[in-house]
């Protein structure tokens, strides 16, 4: 069996955590930055921050991209894909096509 040490860190913030791995995100900043409500709100962490740097902050900016572009994202995996469908069924509107 393998044992993965954990490093102690702190956040610029102050925030005391454990990691295992070499990311430096600090998990008590995402959460608190975790939006509430919004095609934002249902997903993991690594799938928010990668449309939020594609700038998608809303369902009608999600459509102005293919599911085939979302999917190509780093941090945008399958199971993100039904979560961004059911939200842009709600706007009746789809992925842009290929």
């Amino acid at each position: 069996m393998t044992s993965t040490s954990k490093n102690s860190r702190t956040c610029k913030k102050g925030h005391s955590y454990f990691k295992t791995s070499e990311c430096p995100t600090c998990p008590i900043c995402e959460k608190e930055r975790k939006p509430q409500s919004g095609i934002l709100a249902s997903l993991s962490a690594p799938a928010r921050r990668a449309l939020e740097n594609k700038g998608i902050q809303s369902v009608t900016d999600l459509s102005k991209y293919s599911k085939k572009e979302i999917l190509s994202l780093h941090g945008i995996g399958p199971s993100s894909i039904p979560k961004l469908l059911e939200e842009l069924e709600k706007k009746k509107i789809n992925f842009r096509e290929d």
